[in-house]
């Protein structure tokens, strides 16, 4: 028994201070955002093809619900918490691995960008692939999005209906 807490508790704090790290980026790319482009304007890149481009999104994705600032938030709010509960649910067991990364970059990404609608009443958003006129995007966005990715492709061709038991309430949907 004393083993198993010892590999919860390991697993706790690796997931924290990646969590923490993932944030602390997404923060510190938005501050750089706000302090390089926000006044200086746009910064080109890879022949006028990607541009550094500072926006304050005031929706969700490409802007829909603009204006609705609360309900993002709310709904934002109740997505993190069944995450959470799903994320707690996943057993430590290094065959998981990525279900734990992909829920880490979905959390970490939505947090992110809560936080900014909860301070400034809009998100910074600075990546802009110019040469396909891509909305402006941040790097919470990224980690959705590749959290995503990888959890639609761990629960299509990885993971078997019969190994996500765990995150079923009722105990026959263990078996």
């Amino acid at each position: 028994m004393p083993k198993d807490n010892n590999k919860k508790g390991i697993y706790i704090v690796v997931s924290v201070i990646a969590f923490a790290t993932l944030y602390a980026l997404d923060r510190l790319s938005k501050y750089m955002a706000v302090y390089k482009l926000k006044e200086g304007g746009p910064i080109e890149f890879l022949n006028d093809a990607f541009e550094l481009f500072y926006l304050e999104n005031k929706g969700a994705a490409w802007g829909i619900l603009s204006g609705r600032i609360w309900l993002l938030v709310v709904f934002t709010a109740v997505v993190l918490c069944l995450l959470l509960f799903f994320y707690y649910r996943i057993p430590m067991d290094k065959h998981f691995l990525l279900l734990r990364i992909a829920m880490l970059l979905i959390i970490s990404g939505a947090l992110g960008n809560i936080t900014d609608r909860v301070r400034f009443k809009y998100v910074i958003d600075f990546l802009y692939v110019k040469i396909i006129d891509f909305p402006v995007f941040n790097v919470a966005d990224c980690y959705v999005t590749i959290g995503t990715f990888l959890l639609v492709i761990g629960l299509l061709f990885i993971y078997k209906d019969s190994e996500l038991g765990f995150w079923f309430l009722d105990s026959k949907s263990e078996e």
